[in-house]
């Protein structure tokens, strides 16, 4: 997409999206690659196997269709529709993560795969809102690309958003066996890890947890009307 074609804020989105690491950024993550060559290699392969497993059910499971794809509308009634959907998700979010912060360990355990299924069944709702359809791999698969831009960071941001500009010119997989789910797990874990652990403390795990869910889901929202205007804005014919 040209860039003279893109609105100021679709611009400003695509020119963070592919904004070098700063120093804070970098420093940080130093930190968190130091941490997971702590971890045991056995855990690591443990956690990216139940993530993937997760994930491969989420994404080609029947009870994640939403609808028909909205095709005629404008982009006023597409972001009308988006944003009931991402209010309700962020709502249904925020009481499962105070849920899950007041009971502890094992229920702030337990909200680690329903926050996913929140999130990836928000992104489904969103796609139909911008008119794709879901069913497709091809959907599915940008869907995923729509998590890992959310929660990762700026290095991966990067590589992942070159995959998905022009995603509709773009010839794609017949299936997932070629995505790295080692990044995908760890990228989404490393971002959200301390947040998260926040939610294991005693008194204020339920707000924390709630408050996190919120925000988590809020900017994948976010993330994901951008990514989709972009698409958007390529296949004027859509609008």
């Amino acid at each position: 997409m040209a860039q003279t074609a893109a609105t100021a804020d679709l611009a400003a989105w695509r020119a963070e999206m592919t904004r070098p690491p700063g120093a804070l950024g970098m420093a940080a993550r130093a930190v968190q690659v130091k941490v997971n060559q702590i971890i045991p290699e056995k855990v690591h392969a443990a956690i990216t196997a139940a993530m993937q497993g997760m994930t491969r059910a989420i994404l080609t499971g029947s009870d994640f269709a939403t609808g028909a794809p909205l095709v005629q509308a404008t982009l006023d009634e597409r972001l009308e529709r988006v944003r009931a959907a991402i209010g309700a998700w962020k709502k249904a979010a925020a009481a499962e993560g105070g849920i899950a912060g007041a009971g502890g360990f094992v229920l702030a355990a337990a909200d680690f795969p329903l926050l996913m299924s929140f999130k990836i069944k928000l992104l489904f709702e969103i796609a139909a809102a911008f008119g794709h359809e879901g069913a497709e791999l091809s959907e599915r698969l940008y869907i995923l690309h729509i998590f890992e831009l959310a929660f990762s960071d700026a290095a991966h941001r990067a590589k992942v958003f070159e995959a998905m500009d022009g995603w509709d010119a773009r010839a794609h997989p017949t299936d997932l066996s070629g995505f790295d789910w080692r990044a995908f797990q760890q990228q989404y874990r490393d971002h959200i890890d301390l947040a998260k652990l926040a939610q294991l403390l005693p008194v204020v795990g339920a707000p924390v947890g709630a408050f996190v869910n919120w925000r988590l889901v809020e900017k994948l929202g976010h993330t994901a009307v951008m990514a989709y205007r972009m698409r958007l804005e390529a296949q004027p014919a859509l609008a």
